[in-house]
């Protein structure tokens, strides 16, 4: 009997863990920027997923069937969010940029109570929601691993605690988590890989 595998799917149409190779297959065929990779242990399939997916995976070894003659490649017909927070909490803004031609497409805050990661969910579910509603199915690109992975949940898994003072804020996440239960979409969402690219051009500018 074969041997079990667990499949990380950093970048396909939806970003996870699957099971057989059937499932990553459906994630992964014909999308231009595709990185997965197997694992033999669901322990270390959701380790790896938590990581930057170059830590597993090594270009140059990379089998020409294995991977698209895209990859690595940023696709500018996209969408690329960010957030920008003062003080961890604190005051917390995020945006979305169109990557063609740096345009800002949205911008929300500054709001009570935030973190970046909170930021990043927000802005990455925002640009999904205003995609789906337009009908373009482009990819949305974030630098954020925790944001990418609490979006493929459809939980905002913040350890932050409401209050009268975030309100606003958390009704904006409970909208977000809403939005994500009851709807479907098959934009890829997408990891900027802030090594190879330098900052993701939605970035605020203030590092």
């Amino acid at each position: 009997m074969a041997q079990k595998k667990f499949y990380v799917v950093w970048q396909g149409l939806k970003p996870g863990i699957y099971a057989s190779w059937e499932e990553c297959k459906t994630q992964v065929s014909g999308f231009g920027n595709a990185r997965y990779k197997s694992f033999p242990t669901r322990e270390e399939a959701e380790k790896a997923f938590s990581e930057n997916p170059w830590r597993h995976l090594n270009p140059k070894k990379t089998k020409a069937t294995d991977a698209p003659a895209t990859a690595g490649k940023i696709v500018k017909e996209s969408i690329a969010v960010d957030a920008a927070c003062s003080g961890n909490p604190g005051l917390m803004e995020y945006r979305g940029v169109y990557v063609a031609d740096n345009r800002q497409i949205f911008h929300v805050g500054p709001l009570v109570g935030g973190t970046n990661n909170i930021g990043e969910f927000l802005a990455i579910v925002h640009a999904l929601a205003l995609l789906k509603k337009i009908g373009k199915k482009i990819p949305v690109y974030s630098d954020s691993v925790n944001a990418i992975k609490w979006v493929a949940k459809k939980k905002c898994n913040t350890k932050q605690t409401e209050s009268e003072r975030n309100k606003p804020l958390f009704e904006l996440i409970a909208r977000a988590e809403k939005w994500l239960r009851e709807n479907s979409y098959t934009n890829p969402v997408l990891k900027w890989e802030t090594k190879l690219w330098g900052e993701i051009p939605a970035d605020f500018g203030r590092k």
